[in-house]
């Protein structure tokens, strides 16, 4: 029986723009969701070949148990990753993405692989920064309360049974998450985030530029924390254009 390849398991979208793709965007989701959290496919030009990360414990992979740590997710997260680096690219983190984004681009480079051009990190404080409101000891019930997630599968009581272990494996992750210093990534970060997000400071997404040698920005969507909903045409011509940029496309050519 032929092993399923790791890219296959934890990458959706590889070669759906075939010949036209001169660019691939992985992208991250928040806690508790999985690949198809953002539409954004349609809103990028054919040359961007958009590809969520599906994790464990959810959608097509609701089957396999969810992952704990950081560790544990880049460990298998990363190769698949490497794996498919025939094209230049970039990474886009939401909340939990970003985080997962960022070390998985760190451990591309400790491997000697390809290195995103850009990371796009969204909703997300800098990893230095502690935890200020734990909440992935707290009972079903507070836990939702606390995460105010747009989902509506969280609703449903049945559906909620079957989506809460993953949500909890994602918090928890996030919120043991250990920080290591090490040099600045030689990629442009782009820290993003909603206007009206009351979890995380403008001070908290700054933070982010210390871990960059290649430049920093920090861009505004109005919405709350989970802006991307409803937002995806306008970040994705935001985060198509910055690809764009001549000093991105330099540190993304092969």
């Amino acid at each position: 029986m032929t092993a399923t390849p790791p890219q296959t398991r934890w990458i959706q979208g590889l070669g759906s723009r075939n010949r036209t793709a001169r660019l691939r965007l992985y992208v991250f989701p928040h806690a508790g969701a999985g690949a198809s959290a953002y539409r954004l496919n349609r809103f990028f030009p054919e040359q961007i070949e958009v590809c969520p990360v599906q994790l464990p414990g959810r959608e097509d992979r609701l089957a396999e148990l969810p992952l704990t740590t950081v560790p544990a997710v880049i460990d298998a997260a990363a190769p698949a990753i490497a794996a498919s680096t025939d094209l230049p690219y970039a990474f886009l983190g939401h909340s939990m993405g970003a985080l997962l984004a960022f070390h998985v681009a760190h451990r591309l480079r400790e491997t000697g692989a390809p290195l995103p051009g850009h990371l796009f990190l969204s909703a997300y404080r800098a990893p230095h920064l502690p935890e200020r409101d734990p909440v992935h000891k707290l009972p079903d019930a507070q836990l939702l309360q606390k995460m105010g997630l747009p989902d509506p599968c969280y609703q449903d009581p049945d559906l909620r049974e079957l989506f809460l272990p993953a949500l909890r494996a994602d918090v928890t992750l996030c919120e043991t998450a250990t920080h290591r210093p090490a040099e600045p990534l030689p990629c442009p970060i782009t820290a993003l985030c909603g206007s009206e997000d009351n979890s995380v400071t403008t001070q908290d997404l700054n933070g982010w530029q210390t871990y960059t040698s290649a430049g920093f920005r920090l861009q505004e969507f109005p919405g709350d924390h989970f802006y991307l909903r409803g937002a995806e045409q306008n970040v994705a011509e935001y985060v198509a254009k910055a690809l764009a940029r001549p000093e991105t496309q330099k540190g993304m050519a092969l």
